[in-house]
């Protein structure tokens, strides 16, 4: 299949496949004049992540919330066009956090330039998204204004890490409702809302966009233990080595501490190590891949996709909401 592909999922109507194609072409021609400049070097680095492609996951969720309502409306795309803005932007200043060299097969803009020059086209991008959604409304304003301020603390918790006796894989899971379901449920919210849907339509969607963007973000953190690589597009255990938290030690370490066995305390202090070390990151992943922990970790995920499927129970029946259902379907595909 062409539009939902690079998830996993399909677009099983033809017609509806065809029509969220034109809505995507519309939406890139959108992006290559959100950032444009005066200044060719700025456009140079504003498009240079643009330009690597992407599975523009959010614009396409966006479209087909605007399915329960007129897709067809003049706000549908220019919203589409500022939720993957957003999302842009935050890869930029993510790059920058993690000091990564690649992002999308390329160099990322903090290797290929600096980390000023990665931040400021960060900051750019946001500039753009903003002017953009001013034309959408006061409503669009608010929604993109809440979202990123949970953008911004979900990113400051991880950062700041849990706090004395809160629970580290609540924790974990605030940070990603914030870091990647809140602009995900954007997308949902703002689909409904363009193509003027229902209240109860348009909250439905973004309960959706929310539980199904939290059940990505833990398959992927199933997939960077349990991937060879060719799924994930990255590493297999890059997220280890890099010492990120993820669900499956998350999920390792509780089990270590609600009386594990010496084998799990062992992992554990493994994973404490320095995994930059090629053969004690192997043997650690290794154990991982062995461990039950993967296996809960990747029932969480399933869970919160099983979560977003049920959220869509009040939504008419039709291809838009097949489609949002099979994207449900897709994480447990990712996860196998």
């Amino acid at each position: 299949m062409t539009v939902v592909g690079p998830l996993g999922g399909s677009v099983r109507d033809p017609a509806l496949e065809a029509e969220l194609q034109a809505g995507l072409t519309a939406v890139e021609a959108g992006l290559i004049e959100a950032t444009k400049s005066d200044v060719p070097f700025i456009t140079e680095t504003a498009q240079h992540l643009m330009r690597a492609g992407g599975k523009r996951f959010r614009p396409l969720l966006l479209l087909l919330a605007a399915r329960f309502g007129d897709p067809d409306a003049p706000g549908v795309v220019p919203a589409a066009v500022v939720v993957e803005l957003t999302h842009l932007a935050t890869l930029y200043h993510d790059d920058i956090m993690d000091e990564a060299e690649v992002r999308r097969g390329v160099a990322s803009a903090n290797a290929r330039w600096s980390n000023s020059v990665a931040v400021l086209t960060g900051d750019f991008l946001f500039s753009r998204a903003s002017s953009i959604v001013a034309d959408l409304g006061p409503e669009a304003v608010r929604i993109q204004a809440e979202a990123f301020e949970r953008l911004v603390t979900g990113q400051i918790q991880e950062t700041a890490g849990p706090l004395p006796g809160e629970d580290p894989i609540s924790h974990h899971l605030e940070v990603i409702a914030g870091k990647t379901g809140s602009l995900i449920a954007v997308a949902g919210r703002m689909g409904g809302m363009m193509a003027g849907a229902s209240e109860a339509v348009v909250n439905t969607l973004a309960q959706y966009g929310e539980r199904i963007g939290v059940a990505f973000q833990l398959a992927d953190d199933v997939l960077d233990i349990a991937s060879d690589g060719t799924e994930s597009g990255k590493t297999p255990g890059t997220d280890l080595r890099e010492g990120v938290p993820t669900l499956p030690v998350l999920r390792l370490r509780e089990m270590a501490r609600e009386g594990g066995s010496a084998a799990d305390r062992e992992l554990c202090e493994l994973l404490d190590g320095d995994l930059t070390d090629d053969a004690r990151h192997a043997e650690a992943l290794a154990g991982l891949r062995a461990h039950p922990a993967l296996e809960r970790a990747r029932e969480d995920a399933l869970s919160f996709a099983e979560q977003a499927r049920r959220t869509l129970d009040p939504l008419p029946d039709g291809p838009a909401r097949a489609a949002l259902t099979e994207l449900c379907d897709a994480v447990a595909d990712r996860t196998t």
